[in-house]
């Protein structure tokens, strides 16, 4: 039996980072003592945890087993000691966001959080929606803000929704394409994007299937700046949040062409309602609040 939370946080760590000198580094803990709590909770379960494959330690069948259990009891400890300070947001949250939103939307209620409750440490993660609701399903984060809906998404059971922002999307192409006055003016058959997953990407995907009459080829990149890069290019077309090109210094001279509208929402597990995730909430409801609706795109923003 399993009584050890310590020992469990170490194995986590130990499983994200896949090396145990970079785990000791992040628990600010000696590697020998790493090894140790490790080496412990193997010969308790009577199984090995890892196995090495080339530098990394790479779970086990055995330690994949353990780590769904592991983020469970985690979560559950960690609520558990919200509840019992329920008007003190403390402790650790662990928050998904994808890109975009965490570029554009997150800096200033993280920055209020902080000022307002320090003893509150939020982890951010970023990845394209529908993996961000499977890690919250998982247990492996405890909130995730998303476009809604996710691909592949068949329903939210299991899921509490708040939806926070109302996003303009924007179609880049490159400044040399001819105005797009209809859709069937489209001239690329290759949309720079992000991972399956990503709401964006389907949107695009779809769009352009409509506008040409067969599915786009896609070229998968990892960051925003690395597809406008592409689009800048002349080689394809790129879906981007208003948003994000408005926190560019210098955004390329590219063409923008209004796409339609996505709402992002806060999504939680039900029943897990920590002060640190009601905290969280408000501060993006209020934020949301005083941004207001996106401009409308003008003749202007086109060119």
């Amino acid at each position: 039996m399993i009584t050890d939370l310590v020992a469990l946080d170490i194995f986590r760590t130990v499983a994200q980072e896949g090396s145990v000198t970079r785990a000791a580094e992040r628990l600010g803990r000696a590697q020998s003592g790493v090894t140790t709590r490790i080496q412990q909770l193997e010969e308790q379960l009577g199984c090995t945890l890892f196995v090495r494959e080339g530098r990394r330690l790479a779970l086990s069948p055995a330690g994949s087993t353990l780590l769904t259990y592991a983020e469970q009891l985690l979560a559950l400890a960690e609520q558990a000691r919200q509840a019992l300070h329920p008007s003190q947001p403390q402790g650790r949250l662990r928050l998904g966001a994808m890109e975009s939103t965490a570029a554009a939307r997150l800096p200033q209620p993280l920055a209020q959080l902080h000022a307002r409750w320090p003893q509150l440490v939020i982890e951010l993660r970023t990845a394209p929606s529908a993996p961000l609701v499977e890690q919250v399903l998982a247990h492996q984060l405890d909130a995730a803000l998303v476009a809604w809906p996710p691909p592949g998404l068949d329903d939210d059971a299991g899921l509490v929704r708040t939806p926070v922002f109302d996003e303009e999307l924007l179609l880049a192409l490159p400044a040399t394409h001819a105005p797009l006055r209809r859709p069937g003016d489209l001239q690329l058959d290759t949309l720079a994007a992000f991972s399956h997953g990503c709401t964006y990407r389907r949107l695009g995907e779809d769009w352009m299937r409509q506008a040409r009459g067969a599915p786009p080829q896609v070229l998968e990149l990892a960051s925003y700046p690395a597809i406008l890069a592409c689009v800048a290019a002349g080689r394809c077309a790129g879906v981007v949040p208003r948003a994000m090109v408005e926190q560019l210094r210098e955004p390329p001279a590219l063409q923008w062409v209004a796409l339609g509208r996505c709402t992002t929402e806060l999504v939680a597990r039900a029943g897990h309602d920590t002060p640190a995730l009601q905290a969280l909430r408000a501060a993006l409801l209020a934020l949301a609040g005083s941004v207001g609706a996106p401009a409308s795109l003008t003749d202007d923003d086109r060119t």
